[in-house]
Parts: C-alpha cells; structure tokens; sequence
C-alpha cells in the first residue's frame, strides 16, 4: 500500500510544556491506523497541527501528503489536501436538516444565487446510500440520536471527497449497536481506499478495527506495530510505562447495612417499577442500552430530573423526598454526573474554585467562606487523588480529562457522601487514569461508603460491580451477582431478550 501520510519528527511546544517531542507515523491507503494514548500524551495536538489549528511554522518537523511536503496554514488547507477531522464534540446545528448540515457552505445553486433545494437533498440521499446510512435527508438533526449524528459527521466529511479521515474518539457517547454500526461504515470506507486516523481510548474496538496502532506517551511515539503482532498488554504496557496485570483490581467485597432503598419507583414515563437496595460497602452496577433509563434513574434520586409517579426512597433508613440536588447532598447522596463538561465544571475556574463548589456550608463561617479552611480542604482532597496540575490555582478547562474527572469526583467527595453515584465515571479517559478511578472507588467502599455505578462498558460493569441490575426501556430487565454476570447474559437482559 502507498503511503498517503506522514509525519516526520514532529516537535510542539507551549509556553513552559513540550506537547510533542519527535512524533513520526505514517498511514497507507486504504489502512484503518489506531492512536493511543494516555490523556496528555500528546493527541489531541497532533490533530490540531493535521487540521491546520496550530497552522505550520508553529511546530518543528514535517507533514508529508501523497509524497509532498503539506504546510497548512489553516483548516481550510487541510480539507483541501484531502483531511477531514471528526471531533468527539459534534460541530453540527441542530436545527437544520441532515442534508442543509451535509452541504453547509457548499450548497449547490441556481444561477450561482438561490439554493437548489431539490438537487441537494437528492445528492444527500445518495451520499446516504453510497454509505449505507438509512436517514431521512430532510429529518432535522436535533431529533437524531448521538451515533446517527455521528454518521452524519462522517457523510459530511466524504461529501468533500476527503481520502483521510480522522476519527478522535467516535464511540464516546455511543450504544453498543451504534459502535457495531460505525465500525462496519469504517471497514466498508477501507475497502474503498479512504484511509482513517482513528483515536480511542476503548482497546477492544482499536483491536477490532486497526490494521496498525501507535502509541504516544508523554508526546513522543514510543511504539508501532500491526494489530495482528501485537496485543492489549503490550499496548498498555507502553501507554502508562508499566505492567498492568489486572485492570480491575480485586477487592474483599463485605457489604453491610442498607443505605439505599428503592421501592417500585415509577417516573412519569421514563422509569417503571424500579425494586433494588444498596449496602454499605458495596458497588452496584446499572447497566443498560441508551435510552433505557440509566441516566434518568440517578438524576432522578438527585432530585433535578422528573415527578415520581409511584415508590419510595430510602437513604439510611430515612425517606427520602428531597426534590434538589442541595437538599439531597445534604442527606449524604451525590452524583457525578455522566457530561463533566457541561455539569460537573466550571472550565474557565481555577482547580479549587471547582472542588469546594459543593461544599461551601462545611468551609463557611457565618455566611462568609473561611478561605484557609477552603484551601486546606482542597489541597488534601487534591493530594489524595493525585491531580495532576501545577496546584489549585490551575485553569480546569486545561486539564486532561482524566484530571478534570478527578476533580468532579473530589468535588462530590468534599460533600461527605454516605452514597456516591457515578455515571460513566470513565468515559473518555485513558487506561492509566481509569485505573486510578477503579482504585479510589475499592478504596471508597473500603471506607464503608455504597456506590452505584452506571457503566455503557459490560466488561467495566463486570469487572467492578457486585451486582449488577440491568435496564430495559425504564423497567429492570434482570439481576445478576459478579459471579453470575456474563456479557451475553447482560445484553440479553438489556434486549429484554
């Protein structure tokens, strides 16, 4: 195969950080070539110097495309060398349809003045069938679901005639039948010749659709192989420069008192008739496909999401009726809510300013917030969770995001919680720092503390739950011990199969 891509000795620096340190890779026609890499590692850059975001004379090193040399000055020099970057945060506007998204900017016209509406949604209906996409060109984007604007994205990018597609992290927020979905489009684009960058923190789906994969690690690529001579170990081993033997690391499970109790509790619409207690000590999972309810069920025990019907709460032996997130951590519930960005954070906040945010009554005198108190506080909760960030005056929005999840956690930590609720607490984030979050919550439940744990990752569900209580469509589609739970037996359950 021809090489299409390349990069030689690549070299970024910001003010005080070296982001990358003498990156070389290259992609061939036709080659699906996985990046990995933990949070940090210097991804995120590479894609902002191939888009033309950090345009050339920015970085050191060389761009190669089809054998020349490639100098973009901007994004718009990269789509015309024949690039397209689809981002984990989707850049589409919800209210036009699939086929004015398609062709934004480049709307066919008659006369070269007014819209040619008809031409263009008959090519965008033959775009999405050329790619086997089954969408309505004129259906507004805002009533799609996450993995088909994913689909539109990616439409978008071909309609270009884009040889390089580059892929940062497109599973992210994607049911399981949404990822089978993107990656036979992906094996389909292969087979075409359209060659794709594809970034994924997710090892089972890197193995699955990689020809080749490389791996960063503190900017610099320290490791390329074909997928078939290589293995998940090994691709670890080099992510975090170290042996990791086991990912979910083992725990002496004793749970004791209920601290949760749910009693047939119906939402509206949304939830129906859900039974189940949670102990001390110990991890429940929640499992399910999108839409079945995982999200709604623990806004809801948090009181900002939906009028309950019907059922009972119970927190420690004490009904529970609060209706707003204060008066519910005050009770010693709190949740980590699944979009960190937009809920969890403050972005343009320093580190402490974020972590005390819901904790400000246990570090105030009088009305008035004991600073020194607040910054003891923050500095041991930022310790104990080994942030990374030059202190607690750092910008968050600047942080990993393994990082920046850490301070969420430590900001629900700061509560004193008698129940933590984490939904998707790992998502988006590297190995190492994922292994960093399956520790702290061993060490929570150690400390007596109940978890209930939303995961869209049946091995993570396994691998760390207890029990694990399965959705389907709002109502509990089955229960299973640790022992008992395999992913066949999960997905049967949330396919009410």
């Amino acid at each position: 195969m021809n090489t299409i891509l390349s990069a030689h000795d690549i070299t970024k620096t910001f003010p005080g950080v070296k982001a990358l340190s003498g990156v070389s890779f290259d992609l061939r026609e036709g080659e699906i070539h996985s990046l990995c890499g933990e949070n940090g590692a210097g991804k995120s850059t590479l894609i902002k110097l191939l888009s033309g975001i950090h345009s050339h004379g920015s970085y050191e090193g060389r761009f190669e495309v089809m054998g020349s040399e490639a100098r973009f000055r901007g994004i718009a020099d990269s789509g015309r060398a024949g690039l397209a970057v689809i981002h984990q945060e989707l850049a589409l506007i919800e209210d036009m349809t699939v086929a004015e998204n398609i062709f934004l900017g480049r709307e066919p016209r008659r006369w070269g003045i007014f819209i040619d509406w008809p031409t263009m949604f008959r090519e965008a209906k033959a775009l999405l069938d050329r790619f086997k996409v089954e969408l309505d060109p004129a259906a507004e984007v805002r009533t799609l679901g996450v993995g088909q604007k994913q689909l539109v994205e990616i439409v978008k990018a071909l309609a270009k005639d884009s040889k390089i597609l580059i892929l940062d992290e497109p599973t992210a927020a994607l049911a399981e039948h949404e990822v089978i979905i993107l990656l036979d489009i992906l094996r389909d684009l292969r087979e075409r010749g359209i060659a794709c960058i594809y970034i994924s923190h997710k090892l089972d789906e890197v193995f699955a659709i990689s020809d080749r994969i490389t791996v960063l690690r503190d900017g610099a690529s320290v490791f390329t192989k074909r997928t078939s001579e290589t293995n998940k170990s090994e691709v670890i081993k080099h992510m975090v420069g170290r042996e990791i033997a086991d990912l979910f690391p083992c725990r002496a499970s004793t749970p004791g008192e209920v601290m949760l109790h749910v009693d047939g509790l119906s939402v509206e619409e949304r939830l129906h008739d859900i039974r189940f207690e949670l102990r001390a000590g110990e991890v429940l999972g929640i499992g399910g496909l999108m839409g079945a309810g995982r999200t709604e069920l623990l806004m809801h025990l948090f009181g900002v999401y939906g009028q309950r019907t019907r059922g009972s709460l119970r927190l420690n032996g004490k009904e529970l009726s609060a209706q707003h997130p204060e008066e519910t951590i005050r009770e010693g519930l709190v949740l980590v809510s699944e979009d960190r960005r937009r809920y969890g954070l403050v972005l343009e906040h320093e580190v402490g300013f974020n972590l005390s945010l819901s904790s400000l009554e246990k570090v105030s005198r009088a009305g008035f917030i004991d600073h020194e108190c607040e910054n003891r506080s923050n500095q041991a909760m930022f310790d104990s969770l080994r942030i990374k960030a030059t202190g607690l005056s750092a910008t968050t929005g600047k942080l990993s995001g393994g990082n920046q999840q850490k301070i969420v956690i430590g900001k629900a930590l700061l509560t004193e919680p008698k129940v933590i609720m984490l939904d998707e607490p790992t998502r988006g984030i590297d190995v190492g720092a994922k292994l960093e979050i399956y520790e702290l919550i061993n060490r929570l439940t150690a400390e007596g503390k109940a978890v209930l744990l939303v995961s869209s990752e049946l091995p993570e569900l396994i691998g760390m739950s207890d029990r694990i209580l399965m959705l389907h469509e709002g109502r509990v589609g089955g229960e299973f011990t640790r022992a008992e739970a395999t992913q066949e037996k999960l997905m049967q359950a949330a396919m009410a199969a």
